[in-house]
């Protein structure tokens, strides 16, 4: 029997991991959970300790085979030169940097940062948190030796490599991300040590790459054509580009693949199914009860509308301090249409980003989807509807833990290259359509929805 492909995705709230056959079966599953730390308002942090111990758990479960890393992005990991943590790792989601990130624009110049990297500094970002630390803690400072990012300390402790690949390395604001190595211009601008990085490979070398690339390749996103889009906590919208292309506003994240040689831009807004969550337990009821209360509600709502920036927004508006909000509420509007307006705005907001791509020469002809959101039958329909695309979903829901386990299998040569893993075990299991009567009403919608930032901008 063949040897079975493992994939551990080190996630936010847990390590997820499966174990598939050489054609994508699913075999075993595993999840092990770890808490968030938010020791003031606006940070978020974790002790690394706690994902090698749930990848061991799970690991455990599983049986042996080929291992394949994905994890959260940008989070910072600083050892000495024993190789020990110094302190808890800042994560993804963290915004206490907005001063650094001002303070990197300006070392490097803004025009050129977005040139090297793909991308403007932003509070999510792996440098500023560096530079924070030398600000606020120079003793902890003082002492760093190595720089790892979250499923890179899990291959440290599990196999003693230090080693990054250039999906992972393109979100640390450190890497040159057109000539997808490390960028001596930024290193030196900022005054941070080139020998703190790990080496860099492609994710088929290392059998590893950032969450967001692993759950594009997950779903078939392997070269240009299908979009990739994510109803997770955040919500993204994932395109591979035909070159190296940064969006010259960096409003899109441009990013290496996972694919070596190529690119892929993609928009992230921070509330999607975040959004969903934080609304249910504001209402008191369950996902499928509010969903058949919204489905009785037409497209639009009656002029209710969402904006969906509950922990700051990325795309297309850069600005960890934005709000959200409900507008349009009228005497008639119940809790369903406010579930209804929520779905809405989410999908809204994953249009912006779509537009972006376009604007980049990105025309896709159908979306791939996952995430939790990808659950309801509704909220498929309203952002189908909402992008003017069909959605796909997959088989596989396994997200970024299947996509690693493609990029295992490729360094092991059970698979000639990444293509060949996404044709061989990447399968569609339904497809919605978009509905023409919805999508009249939604363009007139997303009109007055682009409407909103603006708005809430000049009422802060």
């Amino acid at each position: 029997m063949p040897e079975p492909l493992i994939g551990l995705d080190v996630g936010t709230s847990g390590v997820k991991a499966v174990a598939i056959s050489p054609d994508g079966d699913l075999l075993a599953t595993a999840e092990e959970s770890y808490p968030l730390s938010t020791p003031r308002p606006g940070w978020a942090e974790q002790e690394p300790e706690d994902w090698w111990r749930a990848a061991e758990i799970c690991l455990a479960r599983l049986p042996d085979g080929p291992i394949g890393l994905s994890g959260q992005m940008h989070g910072l990991v600083v050892l000495d030169d024993g190789g020990r943590v110094l302190r808890p790792a800042i994560l993804w989601n963290d915004q206490r940097t907005q001063a650094e990130c001002e303070e990197i624009e300006r070392r490097v110049g803004l025009e050129r940062l977005i040139e090297l990297t793909g991308n403007r500094a932003l509070t999510g970002f792996t440098a500023p948190k560096l530079l924070w630390l030398r600000r606020h803690e120079p003793e902890t400072y003082a002492r760093i030796r190595h720089v790892l990012l979250p499923k890179d300390y899990v291959r440290f402790r599990l196999t003693g490599e230090r080693a990054i690949d250039a999906a992972d390395a393109s979100g640390t604001l450190l890497f040159d991300v057109s000539q997808r190595r490390w960028s001596d211009d930024v290193c030196a601008a900022l005054e941070l040590p080139l020998d703190w990085l790990p080496p860099a490979f492609e994710s088929t070398e290392v059998a590893g790459a950032g969450d967001q690339a692993a759950a594009a390749l997950g779903v078939g996103i392997a070269a240009p054509g299908p979009v990739s889009v994510v109803l997770g906590t955040s919500g993204v919208v994932f395109a591979v580009l035909p070159a190296y292309a940064p969006d010259a506003q960096a409003r899109l994240h441009v990013f290496c693949h996972a694919v070596p040689g190529t690119w892929h831009a993609m928009g992230v807004m921070l509330s999607a199914a975040g959004s969903a969550a934080w609304l249910r337990r504001a209402l008191g009821a369950d996902h499928a009860a509010l969903d058949g209360e919204a489905a009785r509600w037409e497209p639009g709502t009656e002029g209710l509308l969402f904006a969906p920036y509950l922990a700051g927004e990325r795309t297309p508006h850069p600005d960890p301090d934005a709000r959200a909000a409900f507008t349009g509420l009228s005497l008639r509007h119940d809790r369903g249409a406010l579930w209804r307006a929520m779905l809405e705005g989410v999908a809204y907001g994953l249009r912006d980003s779509l537009e972006l791509l376009r604007s980049l020469g990105v025309q896709p002809e159908v979306g791939r989807v996952s995430g939790g959101g990808a659950r309801s039958e509704l909220w498929l329909r309203i952002v189908a509807s909402v992008l003017g695309l069909p959605l796909e979903r997959m088989e596989s829901e396994e997200g970024s833990a299947f996509g690693a386990a493609l990029l295992a299998g490729v360094r092991a040569g059970v698979f000639v290259n990444a293509e060949a893993a996404v044709e061989r075990c990447v399968r569609a299991r339904d497809r919605i359509e978009p509905d023409p009567a919805w999508a009249e009403a939604y363009a007139r919608g997303y009109e007055r929805y682009r409407l909103l930032y603006p708005t809430l901008e000049v009422l802060r």
